[in-house]
């Protein structure tokens, strides 16, 4: 382990407005990373798992979203953990090392020996105090942490060989059209501050490369000649290829969950994973009931303080339930996300879905998804403020914003 004296600081990409198009409609309402997953925004998760990090002095958050929409959450989570976390907004694109490199100044400002650098929208156990331990004893730059996934999905994902022996990274490729390896990039890193002259190095020579090479107007417009702007660097083409091979960059299996939170129906599943995660590390936040006194509770389920639930429920597995959200008599909810101020009327049955903020669910009515988390109509995705009418039936469909459905409906996009 290193001495005290190391400080530790984390950074979290959180992107902004137009990344989080293939979220919609539920990042309508809300900036993607505050999107609750088993009760908690997403970016709580891997923020709580940097506070296990030793010597950990800061995170900054850094993105695109207005520093207003992420005020409160950054203010009550500072207090929360009793860790400074702040959120930077970036300029302008500068790519995902750029990005880190253009705030430089302020991550080193308490001198910090390693720099963790995580994605939200990744899904895992975050092992990261392993990783830093694993870090100092390659003795390089970097560490990625990676997975093994199937061979079929890896080529969806930076692709890597590593040393079996000394878990150097020998060879990288973002996204190939051909099969490389299994074990992929999971978006977690950590790094000593000589990240940032490698950054830097790659802004120099592309300078130099510009001056190197002068075309005319005519060719400056073509496609293949438009080079990207110096201070655009990108983590995997620009760093992590380049310098595989070199002793500077090691792997870090993890043998635990690892999925990519891109689409609603993705953070329906990873809503699952971390509430199975929660009966190791936050038994508290789970719920239970047999139906006595409390409504029946079945596998992994969480139910915020606010809620009100009827003892003759049936909820679970795999159910968040938000604040506000009042669920009927005999209703049967599975594998769902409920988000904040939402009715679930008597015997409404509601499977595969996420049902949006303050919508309703009338009697004896039933929203389901057949539950396939990959294609877009996979899950049932109600907007906020939709309203479904008793004894109405709504099956692998997204309904935007201030719906009210009275006729039942099948694999539509309701706009």
């Amino acid at each position: 382990m290193g001495s005290s004296e190391e400080k530790v600081v984390a950074v979290i990409m959180v992107g902004g407005p137009t990344k989080g198009t293939r979220f919609r409609p539920l990042s309508l309402n809300i900036p993607k990373p505050l999107f609750p997953l088993a009760g908690q925004p997403m970016v709580h998760h891997p923020i709580s798992a940097c506070k296990k990090i030793p010597n950990l002095v800061q995170i900054y958050l850094v993105g695109f979203y207005e520093e207003r929409e992420f005020a409160i959450y950054v203010s009550s989570i500072s207090n929360e953990l009793r860790i400074p976390v702040r959120y930077l907004k970036e300029d302008k694109p500068h790519g995902s090392a750029g990005g880190l490199y253009n705030f430089r100044d302020l991550l080193m400002e308490d001198c910090p020996s390693h720099i963790f650098l995580l994605n939200c929208d990744v899904c895992c156990s975050f092992p990261l105090p392993e990783m830093l331990e694993a870090h100092r004893r390659y003795g390089g730059m970097g560490t990625i942490l990676v997975s093994k996934v199937s061979a079929e999905t890896a080529s969806e994902f930076g692709e890597l060989v590593a040393d079996p022996e000394t878990n150097e990274l020998l060879h990288y490729t973002e996204k190939p059209e051909t099969f490389v390896s299994d074990r992929i990039n999971c978006g977690v890193y950590v790094f000593t501050p000589d990240i940032f002259n490698a950054i830097q190095g790659v802004s120099t020579q592309r300078k130099d490369r510009a001056n190197l090479r002068r075309v005319s107007s005519f060719e400056a417009l073509q496609p293949v000649n438009r080079s990207l702007p110096t201070d655009f660097v990108r983590l995997d083409q620009d760093i992590l290829t380049p310098l595989a091979g070199k002793k500077q960059l090691y792997t870090y299996e993890t043998m635990d969950f690892w999925e990519q939170i891109k689409t609603p129906g993705m953070s329906l599943k990873c809503s699952g994973l971390y509430l199975a995660q929660y009966s190791s590390t936050s038994p508290h936040l789970l719920a239970s009931g047999d139906g006595s006194k409390t409504a029946t509770i079945s596998g992994d389920v969480y139910i915020h303080p606010s809620a009100k639930v009827h003892p003759t429920a049936k909820i679970g597995p795999n159910v968040s339930i938000s604040a506000n959200a009042r669920i009927g008599a005999g209703a049967r909810l599975i594998s769902c996300i409920i988000l904040d101020d939402v009715e679930i009327k008597e015997n409404a049955v509601v499977i595969h879905a996420i049902v949006g903020w303050k919508s309703s669910i009338g009697r004896w009515s039933r929203v389901q998804g057949v539950g396939d988390y990959n294609t877009k109509l996979g899950i049932t995705i109600l907007g906020e403020s939709v309203s479904v009418e008793d004894e109405v039936v709504v099956i692998n469909c997204i309904v935007l914003p201030n719906k009210t459905l009275n006729v039942s409906v099948q694999e539509e996009i309701l706009l």
